[in-house]
């Protein structure tokens, strides 16, 4: 094996295209011109005699040569920002960046973080609220949370929920003029939607149930479904149901603190436990950081004591 090594900026311009497969996008993460990413690629490709990137259509792909280095140089830049950040920061106090969806991180993280802080005040904690799937590999989050994705072999992956749906709404509005009590009562009442038809994200779950198939599941299909208030935003979706605007379908475990506090309540007997739930996620190379370990044994054991005091039930789908 030679020691000789082309150059960081070839390799980082190709790194960062790896993962945008974008000359652009990655010129604007290197902050210097696409014409200048792809020239560094191309110097990179020469240095090594091989084709790493090719057009397909519009975009970009790898070749066998560059996806054959991808993973290790990702890491590589990783443990590269790592080590910086800590001949930067002469203390020692760990930063920790932790990817969650917004709607998970309002109703039940958030909540929840001053404990793991109490317990580990050397650690500061940044909360990456987003939609967007975090690279974990390549060191944009050191834990992720997410929801209804498949087990992939290079992540390490710990089931904090299963999935139970339920129909939630304000305690007004439950015994309200028109009472909720019975599932067909829903016919009378303002459905709140989730639209998710314009987010890409949420092809990459493996299934997120709307109310169509939710009312069919629990034996409802009577309930005119197309009808309501739709948000491209969950959580302004289950803040109007705390306002008592409408019904909103949600998670038990996730909305549990908003019905502990008598926020929202369940007023019908029909779940649907499905075959997905929350899945905290990180990788082995993190692992070995104590305070990501640290955060992993705190948020599991958060879950557990709450799923003890959520029994699973209603129709398995």
């Amino acid at each position: 094996m030679s020691d000789w090594l082309p150059s960081l900026n070839a390799l980082k311009a190709f790194e960062a295209v790896s993962r945008h497969l974008n000359y652009a996008r990655a010129a604007e993460e290197l902050r210097v011109t696409p014409a200048a990413v792809k020239q560094l690629v191309g110097k990179l490709e020469d240095a090594l005699g091989a084709q790493l990137v090719k057009r397909s259509g519009r975009g970009l792909e790898l070749t066998a040569s560059g996806q054959s280095g991808r993973k290790m140089l990702a890491a590589g830049f990783a443990q590269v920002r790592h080590a910086v950040d800590m001949m930067r920061t002469p203390d020692t106090r760990e930063r920790l960046i932790i990817s969650v969806e917004p709607s998970f991180a309002t109703a039940w993280l958030v909540p929840r973080l001053e404990s793991f802080r109490d317990k580990n005040s050397n650690v500061d904690v940044l909360i990456d609220s987003s939609l967007k799937i975090a690279d974990l590999e390549s060191g944009a989050a050191d834990i992720a949370v997410r929801f209804g994705r498949a087990p992939q072999d290079n992540l390490v992956s710990h089931r904090l929920f299963d999935e139970q749906l339920c129909a939630f709404c304000s305690p007004s509005l439950a015994s309200g003029p028109r009472k909720l009590k019975e599932i067909a009562d829903l016919q009378h009442a303002t459905l709140l939607h989730w639209d998710l038809s314009d987010l890409s994200w949420a092809h990459a779950t493996r299934r997120w149930m709307g109310w169509q198939p939710w009312l069919a599941q629990v034996g409802a299909d009577h309930v005119n479904s197309a009808t309501g208030v739709r948000f491209s935003d969950y959580n302004l979706a289950v803040q109007a149901a705390v306002a008592g605007q409408g019904v909103v379908l949600g998670s038990l475990p996730v909305l549990h603190d908003l019905i502990e506090t008598n926020l929202l309540v369940c007023p019908f007997r029909e779940r649907v436990t499905t075959d997905i739930g929350y899945d905290l996620v990180t990788t082995q190379r993190a692992l070995q950081r104590t305070e990501v370990q640290a955060f992993t044994d705190w948020i599991v054991a958060e879950a557990t004591a709450q799923t003890a005091h959520i029994p699973i039930q209603g129709k398995n789908i």
